[in-house]
């Protein structure tokens, strides 16, 4: 065989994503898989005849670019009446497939090579890869337990004349932290006379725990320089339908939309006229946090008596584990182990962290039904 083509990777230390790696070796042990964020529940049944009436109606062509207004139209209603925001639906809502392909049309769209990005490390894994292949260079301010405060004189440091985007994620995957309106209130005033740009990662909007969601659409200022992104498929139970969409004053979205029209030119259409009319059910997601509270609670309840140490999560649907008093292994170890020996696959923290900080934290999924919350829990209660 011809020697292969010789090529220069564009992203030479960035691996398989760790979610792909451990999901796969959960299959391979036949583990319980609490490590990649999906349900293991059915969606509503409402929602899946919607989407099946406008299959069977024909709705299987490309849809707009910028998704089909009756979607685009429910949005902006949503928007205004939960945070008090307009956005138009013609010039600053876009309908994309999933939240990490609108947040890497963000990304695209404002950064060039010698722009800096500041990330907050233990940052979703999908957001460095995406600033390194526009040439730019991610600075992270390091977030640390138990309560992973963001260090706002930090962030002022950071903050210079080559700072183009910053990446906010409330709540916080993988913590399950959530922003307080004192650091949004504070980023507000450190961003004043600044060009930067925010991506604010809300995907997780709704599954919040006895706080108020401080979205930025919440605070003018930075809402006009935010992009603002949010994931159909963590709201409705469905993350392989790959649908979200992305909020943005009308200067931002106009780059946004340049985009992603050569990324994936528009998204799923029979999908997106099923969302329009589930939308208008907004108990589905009003109702959210309470039906993942009670599931962390649950899944809580299930390791009472483990040598783990806990803080309930504040928001998504993780849950970190402290396994200090358990083991001194690195995280990235103990988690394919327990996947081989003990049947249960979890996310190693320290993958998060450029430098790879090893807290001995475990992150678990508890977006599963009560059945295989009680079977992970007694297998985590033995060890």
């Amino acid at each position: 065989m011809p020697e292969p083509i010789q090529l220069t990777s564009k992203l030479p230390q960035t691996p398989t994503t760790i979610f792909t790696t451990m999901t796969a070796l959960a299959e391979k042990y036949g583990a319980i898989n609490l490590s990649q964020g999906f349900p293991d529940f059915h969606c509503s049944p409402k929602l899946i005849e919607r989407e099946l009436y406008y299959m069977k109606k024909g709705e299987n062509q490309y849809a707009p670019m910028q998704g089909i207004l009756p979607l685009r139209e429910q949005i902006a209603l949503k928007a205004e009446e939960l945070y008090g925001r307009t956005y138009h639906p013609d010039t600053e809502i876009t309908i994309t497939a999933g939240g990490t392909q609108a947040i890497y049309a963000a990304i695209t769209a404002i950064t060039r090579p010698g722009d800096e990005v500041i990330l907050f490390a233990p940052a979703y894994d999908s957001y460095a890869p995406a600033v390194e292949l526009c040439g730019a260079t991610p600075v992270y301010v390091k977030m640390k337990p138990p309560d992973f405060k963001i260090d706002w004189l930090e962030v002022r440091k950071l903050l210079n004349e080559k700072t183009r985007l910053l990446i906010i994620n409330s709540p916080h995957n993988p913590t399950g932290t959530v922003l307080t309106g004192y650091d949004m209130r504070t980023l507000q005033d450190l961003l004043q006379n600044t060009s930067a740009v925010i991506i604010s990662d809300e995907v997780y909007e709704h599954i919040i725990f006895d706080h108020r969601h401080e979205s930025v659409m919440r605070y003018r200022e930075l809402a006009e320089r935010s992009f603002v992104v949010f994931s159909f498929g963590k709201t409705y139970h469905v993350t392989g339908w790959k649908l979200g969409y992305c909020l943005a004053p009308a200067y931002l979205t106009k780059e946004f939309r340049k985009v992603h029209q050569y990324e994936i030119f528009s998204a799923n259409r029979p999908l997106q006229w099923a969302l329009a009319d589930f939308m208008k059910e907004k108990e589905a997601y009003l109702q959210l946090a309470d039906f993942y509270k009670k599931k962390r609670d649950f899944f809580l309840q299930s390791l009472q008596g483990s040598r783990f140490r806990i803080r309930p999560a504040d928001g998504t649907y993780f849950q970190l584990l402290d396994y200090s008093a358990i083991t001194d292994e690195p995280d990235t170890e103990l988690a394919v182990r327990w996947t081989k020996e003990i049947g249960i696959a979890s996310i190693p923290v320290s993958v998060f962290y450029p430098d790879k900080s090893d807290y001995k934290l475990l992150r678990f999924c508890f977006a599963k039904a009560e059945e295989t919350l009680i079977q992970a829990g007694a297998l985590l209660c033995r060890i």
